[in-house]
């Protein structure tokens, strides 16, 4: 089944607001087997609406609308699509009674308009919106199933998830796809392409689909398979799975929607484990990483942020003299912040850098993209040099994520001991 995403809204036109709910309906048909062939944003007018839903290519079947259903007047989707469907708007009484307890709950004054919401076209199938007032509306035309939500991204994900997706289940419109996602931290996409070429020339062969998708310190490896059951499909992409992992073993951190930082987050908890951070260059980002897991707090004690020299050397202890002979960017640096965190925040692991993130500020011996880290485990500390490139939070992410892929392998280790 091939679709069409259209996302209503003159705040999407003018970057008002981010277009996040094409980005997760793309994600979301991707997984259940279907193709995105087109994805529009368009103004909130008729003549752009009614061009949206009439002009479209004759393999596409599923149409996904998403805005322009609020109770204010610019929202014109429902009289547009009464217009298109050749149907009329009614008060739908069932509607109207959630609608006034989803007031009532909130002990909110209810206004004509936003019983309005209630009014909805005659012809369409109406899909509950359990969280909010805006109900999602399912048509079908010249075999064209057409379905208007909310653009509020958590209503339009709910309607989604729980209705478009086991709607399409049951008509047996969804063919028998798989997918599994690799993520490698380490090696550059150009490098790892390199290393498997071989492996990825037989997948491709044996009518496997494989897609590259690089971001800042890492690349993930998506391998598709489709035809025959889901668990023939899930087996086969595992054994080829096992294959990549024989010849990238040291590359390979995770699968599918794991990060690094939850990853990491269960070795600690497994070691029960503790770990503390310094930052300059990298300005607490790496904090960021670590405390967006849920239950960081059972491990993660705390940052200093040390991005003037004074507070390395009143808060970290690092000697003035370190810093004078060889800069905050430097290797000696790095290793007495790493080691004062340790001690003095009474962490088992802790992580340190300093560096030029950029886009200025370097220098001939210390270019933009220079950034020095180090770890500080139970049983040692060492630092590494990288050398990265002029865009500042690209360096930032691709250093903190260096930094705790090596934290990762050191965790493992100490869990290897252990056992």
């Amino acid at each position: 089944m091939e679709s069409k995403i259209v996302c209503i809204g003159d705040e999407l036109l003018i970057g008002q607001t981010i277009n996040t709910n094409a980005a997760w309906i793309g994600e979301t048909l991707f997984e259940h087997g279907i193709k995105v062939k087109e994805s529009v944003c368009i103004s909130d007018t008729k003549e752009a609406i009614i061009s949206a839903l009439s002009n479209i290519d004759k393999s596409i079947k599923l149409v996904l609308i998403t805005g322009g259903l609020g109770p204010t007047i610019d929202d014109i989707t429902k009289r547009v699509l009464c217009e298109y469907f050749e149907t009329e708007l009614v008060r739908n009484e069932t509607v109207l009674k959630q609608i006034e307890a989803f007031f009532a709950q909130r002990n909110r004054h209810m206004l004509e308009s936003n019983r309005r919401q209630a009014d909805l076209p005659k012809s369409a199938t109406i899909l509950e919106n359990k969280i909010g007032t805006a109900s999602g509306m399912w048509f079908e035309k010249n075999g064209v199933i057409y379905v208007s939500m909310p653009g509020v991204p958590a209503e339009m994900k709910m309607l989604v998830k729980e209705h478009v997706i086991p709607r399409l289940l049951k008509r047996g419109a969804l063919p028998s796809q798989v997918y599994k996602t690799v993520l490698t931290q380490g090696i550059g996409e150009s490098f790892l392409v390199e290393k498997i070429e071989a492996w990825q020339n037989q997948l491709l062969k044996e009518g496997f689909k494989l897609a590259y998708l690089p971001s800042a310190g890492q690349v993930r490896i998506r391998i598709g398979a489709e035809g025959g059951s889901r668990s023939q499909l899930t087996k086969a992409i595992d054994h080829k799975i096992k294959d990549l992992k024989a010849l990238i073993p040291s590359y390979i951190f995770g699968y599918d929607k794991q990060t690094m930082q939850e990853i990491v987050g269960d070795l600690l908890v497994q070691l029960n484990a503790t770990i503390g951070t310094a930052e300059s260059c990298t300005g607490g980002y790496l904090a960021h990483l670590i405390t967006s897991t849920p239950g960081a707090s059972r491990y993660y004690l705390g940052s200093v942020v040390s991005y003037d020299n004074a507070i390395k050397t009143s808060m970290l202890g690092v000697p003035a003299k370190v810093l004078q002979e060889h800069g905050a960017v430097s290797e000696p640096v790095v290793l007495q912040m790493a080691n004062a965190v340790k001690k003095q925040m009474g962490v088992d692991y802790a992580i340190s850098f300093s560096g030029v993130a950029g886009p200025d500020g370097g220098t001939s011996t210390k270019p933009v993209g220079m950034i020095w880290l180090a770890i500080a485990t139970p049983a040692q500390t060492f630092a590494k040099k990288l050398q990265l490139g002029t865009n500042r939070k690209k360096n930032i992410a691709m250093a903190s994520l260096t930094a705790l892929n090596l934290l990762r392998v050191e965790l493992i280790k100490a869990l290897n001991l252990q056992a």
